[in-house]
């Protein structure tokens, strides 16, 4: 993002970002507050809750100051689910109280709220009615319907949804300015919701590019550990490879150093990425379920009977020897309520080729993995089906090709056979890994195809272009007839 600074937008000079949400795990809110900061020179007093470490470019601006809320104890399981409407509903207070003591109270009147839904309560509740008690614009950055994600739980035909939905479309409605991630969800507002409002596609950000060989390396020596101790024991990645981890050596499972040379190992497993907030609205059974076929894919298609012994197998690989096929790792990270079941069904999987690792990545070293995958993978579905899933756009910023999931608007990012590939079911994903993957890593066309798609394609607007041709007009334009 550009550093240059302009004219102060309002007459107070400041801003607030809203997330009921971990901040650091709002990546769109906080460059929203970089580019408040950055390019329309106010202060910026982002309100969220804690967790997850912001990037490093939020921490270290002066003119950015978080505020952290104070987050809904955790209540017994058994407990919720007993008295699930009144734990609903205390928590929504609790919630209201919180934000609202904050908005009010904790932080200087700013010229305008801007608030990310969903959640939408009581989220777009309290910033209504701090903004009209502290006489500020507000604008709602719309991300995706809250009342369809809780339909996913709940059922669209839950009474809950239903109240839901009206304080959605009301509060929604009463906002001076709406700004949303794609052109089939602002039809949608437009249409059904009476609500106008300013796409502003996700765009990566600066630091988010393809990574350097001497960076690649670094982070691999900084991943070792994390990459080559799983938690079930030795799989195809690790067998074979412990000794190379005890020495004092310059060689990572994918990268060596000779004198001040870094390249990339021929025999090295093909890196696939894919980041999950592990919730409903991705089915992450999929992918394990695709990976189970490619691995007996490829057993079949080399001949390979039962009898062949895993321990060969992964003998010759670490030997030097290179086969059709590669051997895949899986890199899945995030945070999310479905990590450990998951985690669990990975640790029986028994498979020769395929091996996965799931962790939570700084804000600095995530960029650096995608831009040192040879894969993307997207199991974003869409609660709403009108909402596009960020971490393609950050794939795409670090010249990683893509397979996503399909469904209705998604084509407004992803262009199949020019940057990525859709699928629908977890044997058509196999499918694709197979196709991509032939001939790894120096004859694999289809995939150099993709990959020289999506750099070609590049971004023609970064972060800070998009946001300074479609959201600072909406936001100088809100504040402008706000203050008269």
């Amino acid at each position: 993002m550009s550093g240059r600074k302009e004219e102060n937008i309002g007459r107070r000079g400041r801003a607030a970002v809203v997330v009921l949400g971990d901040i650091g795990r709002s990546p769109r809110m906080q460059y929203h507050a970089l580019s408040l900061a950055r390019q329309a020179s106010l202060e910026v007093d982002i309100v969220a809750y804690g967790g997850s470490t912001p990037h490093s470019a939020v921490l270290e601006n002066p003119s950015i100051h978080i505020h952290t809320m104070k987050q809904w104890p955790t209540i017994p399981r058994i407990v919720s689910k007993i008295f699930y409407p009144l734990v609903l509903l205390f928590k929504a207070l609790f919630q209201f109280f919180t934000l609202f003591w904050f908005l009010c109270v904790k932080i200087p009147s700013p010229d305008v709220f801007i608030v990310q839904n969903p959640p939408s309560v009581p989220t777009l509740v309290a910033v209504k009615w701090a903004s009209w008690l502290r006489n500020s614009a507000f604008i709602v950055d719309w991300h995706n319907f809250g009342y369809t994600l809780l339909g996913l739980s709940l059922g669209r035909s839950s009474r809950f949804v239903a109240l839901y939905h009206w304080f959605e479309k009301y509060y929604g409605k009463a906002a001076n300015g709406s700004l949303c991630v794609t052109r089939a969800m602002q039809h949608e507002l437009a249409q059904n919701w009476g609500i106008k409002a300013t796409v502003l596609y996700d765009q990566p950000p600066e630091f988010f590019r393809p990574t350097p060989m001497e960076e690649k390396h670094k982070l691999f020596c900084r991943l070792h550990k994390d990459l080559c101790h799983p938690r079930g024991g030795q799989d195809c990645v690790t067998a074979g490879t412990m000794e190379l981890w005890n020495q004092d050596t310059d060689e990572t499972l994918f990268t060596a150093k000779m004198d001040t040379d870094i390249f990339l190992k021929s025999n090295r497993p093909a890196l696939v990425v894919s980041s999950t907030s592990w919730t409903p609205d991705e089915d992450f059974g999929m992918l394990l379920e695709a990976a189970v076929m490619y691995d007996r894919r490829v057993a079949a298609i080399l001949n390979e009977d039962d009898s062949t012994k895993e321990e060969v197998l992964w003998k010759e690989t670490n030997s030097g020897k290179q086969f059709l096929y590669p051997r895949l790792l899986f890199i899945i990270t995030g945070k999310g309520p479905n990590k450990e079941k998951y985690e669990e069904k990975i640790r029986r999987l028994k498979l020769n080729r395929v091996a996965f690792r799931t962790m939570w990545l700084s804000a600095e070293d995530y960029p650096l993995l995608l831009g040192s995958a040879d894969l993307g993978i997207c199991l974003h579905t869409s609660s709403s089906g009108l909402d596009l899933p960020m971490k393609v756009v950050d794939m795409f910023g670090c010249g990683l090709p893509v397979c996503a999931v399909s469904y209705s608007c998604i084509e407004e990012l992803v262009k199949v056979e020019k940057n990525g590939l859709l699928f629908s079911s977890s044997s058509e994903l196999a499918n694709e890994l197979l196709m991509l993957f032939k001939g790894f890593p120096d004859n694999c066309d289809a995939l150099k195809l993709l990959r020289n798609g999506v750099v070609e394609a590049g971004f023609s607007a970064r972060w800070d272009t998009e946001w300074e041709r479609h959201a600072k007009p909406l936001i100088s334009k809100v504040i402008s007839e706000h203050c008269h």
